[in-house]
């Protein structure tokens, strides 16, 4: 087997200290001369620094070899694989924590329906603004309004940059049928749910357990992807559509990548996720 040489713990870059991810396809991830190579179908030869990445996405037409997931799994820098484009999140390859404590502290929020309800409402808190009053109102009540402010957002997005909003209407198994800009939400918001899905499990929490979503099997993903929606995916789809209403998905991922950057999602996720789940303990018995 080649050799890769594991590098220090300490010397590993945090989640929210790493380059943003690298997508590749048609090609082959391998080790050789000691480092992580991408060797391309067009015969392009790349070095990957699997050390400082936060994230390898492998799209269609690409192998990964032993030694190259060995090397990732060393460097704590998970592996997913997704699908063209980065539109479709189908596994993850690599467990690159080395405890399960944030793991436990999860499951133990979740399973407290107290402390579960008190996560729910940061959430709603960030998406709303700080000073709305969430206190006093039902988790289902506030899906509600929630859903009102998606729809409000939709229709100002339009106005803003132009585009022809008809609502949100879109068949996942054939999304093909959907209208221009219906395509080019759900191609960002993919894109955001795969790189969502990559921090979180790179950072040892459960994307299974949600606070205001349930279904499915990344509702905690789609918990904390919700929360950047209006300032990320949506402003690419609907500034790209303006823009070019003919512009393809390649085009608003093009845009949504430089958008990620510049309001930097790698560095404020793994925040927001420590904050939200925050290890403050209610007082007393709790209601489970």
């Amino acid at each position: 087997m080649p050799i890769f040489e594991k590098p220090p713990k300490e010397t590993l870059s945090p989640a929210r200290d790493r380059w943003t991810p690298i997508y590749l396809e048609h090609g082959r991830v391998e080790v050789d001369d000691s480092s992580v190579k991408w060797i391309g179908a067009d015969r392009t030869v790349l070095r990957i620094p699997v050390a400082t990445v936060s994230a390898l996405m492998l799209g269609p037409g690409t192998t990964v070899t032993h030694a190259a997931m060995k090397a990732c799994a060393d460097c704590n820098t998970p592996v997913c694989w997704v699908g063209a484009d980065g539109l479709r999140f189908y596994a993850f390859g690599a467990t690159p924590t080395h405890d399960n404590a944030r793991a436990r502290r999860h499951a133990e929020i979740h399973a407290s329906k107290k402390r579960r309800e008190e996560v729910a409402r940061r959430m709603f808190r960030l998406r709303f603004g700080k000073d709305a009053a969430v206190e006093g109102h039902a988790i289902k009540t506030l899906m509600g309004m929630e859903g009102k402010r998606v729809k409000a957002l939709y229709e100002e997005m339009g106005t803003r940059f132009g585009v022809t909003w008809k609502g949100r209407d879109y068949n996942p198994s054939n999304w093909r049928l959907a209208d221009g800009i219906n395509r080019a939400v759900s191609a960002a918001n993919a894109a955001l749910y795969a790189l969502t899905t990559a921090i979180v499990c790179s950072m040892g929490y459960l994307p299974q357990l949600g606070f205001i979503h349930s279904a499915g099997t990344l509702p905690f993903v789609f918990d904390m992807a919700d929360i950047y929606k209006h300032e990320t995916t949506l402003v690419a789809a609907f500034q790209t559509l303006g823009a070019d209403p003919r512009a393809d998905e390649k085009a608003v991922l093009t845009a949504l990548k430089f958008i990620i950057e510049e309001r930097r999602l790698l560095s404020r996720i793994p925040n927001d996720i420590e904050s939200l789940l925050g290890d403050r303990r209610a007082s007393g018995k709790e209601k489970t």
